[in-house]
């Protein structure tokens, strides 16, 4: 059934509403990632900075939780439909923001409110490849996990370039690291808006919906299927280093732009990594859905990221001209933030095509979970010792890109694709 006439135009409420809470959703994530040396100030003698419960962490419980949370979450959006498990996350997303608001200036209270966020958000993440299934046809269906995962971005960008402007990040002005509270409520006010458009417009599926696109393998029984496909077994490995490497470098911006001596927290790594990402995740699936291909749109990102995992690691070999080093990691993380962010929806896409009949938000979940175990270890090791090895990461993340690019090359055509 990939008729668009049996899709009713409603299809692109449920979308929108997707794409709002999930932004909420991304915004909470990184709120304070790209004001890390700001946040030390504000919460001064909370916390001890060389510690495992500091700034940093309130980044990696998203990562820590989504571990313990993706195989749960898929088990009840597969089992109970995505009304349920995206209404959990809605709640989630309204109560936690909230608290992390009324609270702001406690510490504890914030990482106890961000780890409650961390539980809500993979009923959110995990349902983008459900909602397309459901909601859409064959030939749109990268568009709108396109259009999902863009909306991911835009939320990380709003916490990347906004939050510093709100906050005061520059160490020379008297209102350095002040404006927290300001800014976790004009975060808090959207989130529960977003949170209550969901809840109130959100259905399960078209009426008349052909049962024979959502009949699918039980939760084990398609686990156990999706591992036995040799594609899904690379493209697992494709994601354990690709969203690995994004979710490190993107939980530590402040701390590489310190790395090159940037003073000022103003979160333009991150940000335009992220426009980039806006901007692939708009194009890239768009044409895979035109030409109706997943391979090459995936070979394609992972030869592209090279270039910019190289750019971030070595840009002193270009130049020892401070200015210019800052402006070949800006470029570099923005060609990177096109590919990379870019691949993941027509990674999604491609995983539920070549695992088919297993549920789809199983397979995202999977693809997910191990970027997430993978991002986490390189948080940790890039973070311990003050820092101390995030170059060496950054280098073995430029050798671990062409890894990336022989997996996409293995990868074989999704017989979906072929057969429609």
């Amino acid at each position: 059934m990939n008729n668009k006439q049996n899709y009713p135009p409603y299809r692109y409420v449920i979308l929108f509403i997707f794409m709002l809470v999930s932004i909420s959703m991304q915004i909470q994530w990184l709120t304070h990632a790209a004001v890390v040396r700001p946040a030390e100030v504000f919460y001064a003698g909370q916390f001890d900075p060389a510690s495992f419960f500091n700034i940093d962490f309130l980044a990696m419980v998203y990562m820590l939780v989504f571990i313990l949370m993706s195989f749960p979450a898929s088990y009840i959006i597969d089992t109970f439909g995505i009304k349920t498990g995206l209404s959990i996350g809605s709640v989630g997303l309204a109560v936690f923001s909230l608290s992390k608001a009324i609270f702001a200036r406690d510490f504890t209270m914030v990482a106890i409110s961000q780890t409650g966020l961390a539980f809500a958000q993979p009923f959110i993440l995990n349902a983008i490849t459900a909602v397309s299934v459901r909601w859409f046809p064959l030939n749109e269906r990268g568009m709108a996990a396109g259009l999902s995962s863009l909306a991911q971005y835009l939320g990380i960008v709003v916490a990347m370039l906004l939050t510093p402007a709100m906050i005061g990040s520059s160490p020379e002005l008297a209102d350095y690291g002040s404006g927290f509270e300001k800014m976790l409520w004009v975060y808090a006010i959207i989130s529960v808006l977003s949170a209550i458009l969901c809840l109130a417009l959100l259905k399960e599926r078209p009426k008349n919906f052909d049962p024979e696109t959502i009949e699918r393998y039980s939760f084990i029984k398609g686990l156990k299927y999706i591992l036995g496909q040799r594609d899904m077994v690379f493209l697992i490995l494709l994601f354990l280093i690709g969203l690995g490497i994004f979710n490190a470098i993107s939980s530590m911006t402040d701390s590489i732009a310190d790395s090159i001596g940037v003073k000022d927290s103003d979160g333009l790594i991150g940000g335009l990594m992220l426009i980039g990402g806006i901007i692939g995740a708009f194009i890239i699936p768009m044409l895979s859905d035109k030409f109706m291909k997943r391979k090459i749109f995936i070979v394609i990102c992972m030869l592209g990221m090279i270039p910019g995992v190289f750019g971030l690691a070595f840009p002193q070999v270009f130049t020892t001209n401070s200015e210019h080093i800052y402006t070949i990691v800006l470029a570099s993380s923005f060609i990177l933030g096109f590919f990379v962010m870019s691949a993941g929806p027509v990674g999604f896409q491609y995983a539920a095509e070549v695992s088919y009949p297993a549920p789809e938000s199983t397979s995202q979940g999977i693809l997910l979970w191990i970027g997430q175990i993978s991002g986490m270890v390189f948080v940790l090791g890039m973070s311990v010792r003050n820092n101390h090895f995030l170059s060496k990461f950054l280098i073995a993340f430029a050798i671990l890109s062409f890894v990336t690019l022989v997996l996409s090359l293995l990868l074989r055509e999704s017989k979906v694709i072929k057969a429609g």
